[in-house]
């Protein structure tokens, strides 16, 4: 597993929800934190979704943005983040330069199928573009919660 911690994010410009383009390095002045998952529309995704919903106004008032992160086309973003009527963005990473940065595409095993997919898992970049806190491997049921007691310590 690659080490990010302490590492500057990634100059990288993405097409995110919204018809947008986005470039995390532009993030400074606020902490970003960026939550990779495994596929739109699946139940646990929609999940931390809502939940990362659920707590949207509290992250923001501690000035601290959030995006969501897959290889799914940004049209899939679109229907999936109105559908939920998620308050953040999802970013778009179909080549998997942001994914491969984070290290979060690992194999896995479905039905005795290997395939490459994102192992989900959650960053906080600092106001300076620094990577400070990982979570790999995440568990949905209460992350969303867990992320938001960790910003609150900043």
């Amino acid at each position: 597993m690659a080490k990010v911690i302490g590492k500057k994010v990634l100059s990288l410009v993405l097409p995110v929800t919204g018809g947008k383009k986005i470039n995390l390095q532009d993030c400074k002045g606020q902490s970003v934190v960026l939550y990779f998952y495994p596929k739109d529309d699946t139940p646990g995704c929609t999940k931390e979704g809502q939940d990362f919903t659920s707590f949207y106004s509290k992250i923001q008032k501690l000035n601290t943005k959030v995006f969501g992160v897959s290889k799914d086309s940004i049209n899939s973003h679109e229907k999936f983040k109105s559908k939920y009527k998620y308050k953040f963005d999802l970013i778009s990473d179909e080549e998997e330069k942001l994914c491969k940065f984070f290290d979060v595409i690992k194999e896995k095993n479905m039905y005795g199928r290997k395939f490459l997919g994102i192992d989900r898992s959650t960053f906080i970049i600092d106001e300076k573009g620094f990577i400070i806190k990982e979570w790999r491997k995440v568990k949905v049921d209460g992350h969303a919660q867990e992320v938001l007691d960790y910003l609150k310590t900043l």
